[in-house]
């Protein structure tokens, strides 16, 4: 895995890498001081994922995440701060990083690069707490408008939770590959990105039926 390490504090950037690289198949490929750094290393380095701090000087680690994401919308961004605000982990999701964590959960840092390398969002157990409040319901949604089904609003529930597709082919009894059909659909059908995105219409749309 090549990622990119964005953090203003330049010995903890350091101290990430030294983390990340005795980690079985993590290269760090550069390291960058501030947003304005993180979009030129970018478009040098074409990570497979952005581990970034959010507070920095001139240009966010936000800011340069939507800048990156309007025009790589594959790119995977991984927030990681010591500030859990509101508006941040909003304006995270909204903007389709797949990931947002706390810095004293450092221990979680491989294992949340490698979920975010596989297609998956993962949130600390802090944001996932906040996000039924954070997220608020709009007007009824009408599903059947949009032909969803049951075992569809089931699978964007267990998205929602976070779990993988393999435990959701578990819990529904469904082969991996009937779940991802299932979740390709959705997305077409929703005019969704990405399972970040499912995961907030979960709770903008879903959430206050249960």
């Amino acid at each position: 895995m090549k990622i990119i390490v964005i953090d203003d504090d330049k010995l903890a950037a350091l101290s990430l890498k030294t983390i990340l690289e005795n980690t079985n198949k993590t290269t760090v490929s550069a390291i960058g001081e501030s947003g304005e750094e993180a979009l030129g290393l970018y478009e040098i380095h074409n990570p497979d994922v952005v581990l970034m701090d959010i507070r920095m000087k001139n240009i966010s680690g936000l800011e340069a995440g939507e800048i990156i994401l309007k025009k790589y919308p594959d790119a995977k961004i991984l927030y990681l701060t010591t500030f859990s605000d509101d508006e941040y982990i909003i304006k995270a999701l909204n903007i389709g990083a797949k990931g947002y964590i706390l810095k004293q959960d450092f221990e979680s840092i491989p294992a949340a690069l490698e979920t975010v390398l596989n297609g998956q969002s993962v949130f600390g157990n802090k944001i996932t707490d906040k996000l039924p409040n954070l997220i608020k319901a709009k007007e009824k949604f009408d599903f059947e408008k949009h032909g969803i089904s049951g075992k569809e609003k089931e699978i964007i529930e267990l998205v929602a939770a976070g779990f993988s597709n393999k435990e959701i082919s578990g819990k529904l009894f469904l082969s991996e590959g009937t779940v991802r059909n299932y979740i390709s659909t959705l997305l077409e059908k929703l005019c969704l990105r990405d399972r970040t995105q499912l995961a907030i219409f979960y709770y903008t749309n879903l959430h206050d039926e249960n």
